[in-house]
C-alpha cells in the first residue's frame, strides 16, 4: 500500500487543521489506517486509527475529544482516503504527522504498522 499524507501547516493555539491520507495499491489487504506523530527529539507516538472497512476507531488519550479520524463514506471506501480532523490544537501537538496502514489490527505500537507515508508538518504557535 502506498500512502500520501497532506494537509499540514501552521495554525494558532485553539485552531483546527484537517489531514488527509490517500491510499493506493493493494488496499484490499488493509485492515486499518492510522496516524502517528513525531516531535523533535521524541519517539513516534500513536494518535488515532480506524478500520479500513467499518467504523471502529481508536485514539490516544492525549487527543480524545479533540481529534477525529474518519474515512470517506463512498461505497467500499472507493476514494481510499482517511482524514484526521484536529480541533482545539495545542503547542504540544506540534510534530510531523505520518499516516500508516497495516493488515492486522488497530495497534498503538508503531512497529506493528507495515506501510508508511511521508510526513506532513503541523506547527501550533502560541
Amino acid at each position: 500500500v502506498q500512502l500520501q499524507a497532506s494537509g499540514g501547516g501552521l495554525v494558532q493555539v485553539g485552531g483546527s487543521l484537517r489531514l488527509a491520507c490517500a491510499a493506493s495499491g493493494r488496499t484490499s489487504s488493509t485492515y486499518a489506517t492510522g496516524w502517528f506523530r513525531q516531535a523533535p527529539g521524541k519517539g513516534r507516538e500513536f494518535v488515532a486509527a480506524i478500520r479500513w472497512m467499518g467504523s471502529t476507531t481508536y485514539y490516544a488519550d492525549s487527543v480524545k475529544g479533540r481529534f477525529t479520524i474518519s474515512r470517506d463514506n463512498a461505497k467500499n471506501n472507493a476514494k481510499n482516503t482517511v482524514y484526521l480532523q484536529m480541533n482545539s490544537l495545542k503547542p504540544e501537538d506540534t510534530a510531523v504527522y505520518y499516516c500508516a496502514a497495516n493488515s492486522e489490527g488497530l495497534y498503538s505500537d508503531y512497529v506493528r504498522w507495515e506501510s508508511w507515508g511521508q510526513g506532513t508538518q503541523v506547527t501550533v504557535s502560541s
